[in-house]
């Protein structure tokens, strides 16, 4: 009987990721796109708020579309692991005022 081995090639596995190539606490910055709308900004600064209970809303950064349809609104929280900014996003993604989160 022959090894099947002697053929094989010997490989080094890769060096395992970074588990985040973001350091915690950070101040991040997260725009989320949306039909300007009344009660929008304060849905997205009550989400903010959930997940950094000492966001300060008076940072928000508001950008009209060149239509003025729509409203960009930059929210910066202070992140403190991957699981938070995940939900986060996630939360954001989901509510039905919000297009696009980025």
């Amino acid at each position: 009987m022959t090894s099947s081995s002697k053929n094989t090639p010997q490989t080094t596995p890769a060096p395992a990721p970074p588990e985040s190539l973001i350091e915690y606490p950070s101040q991040f910055p997260i725009k989320v796109m949306g039909l300007k709308a009344e009660g929008y900004v304060h849905a997205i600064t009550v989400i903010a708020h959930q997940f950094d209970p000492a966001f300060d809303a008076s940072t928000i950064e508001l950008r009209e579309s060149k239509g003025g349809k729509y409203l960009g609104v930059t929210i910066t929280v202070t992140a403190t692991s991957r699981e938070q900014l995940d939900e986060l996003y996630r939360t954001l993604s989901t509510h039905p005022m919000v297009k696009v989160v980025l």
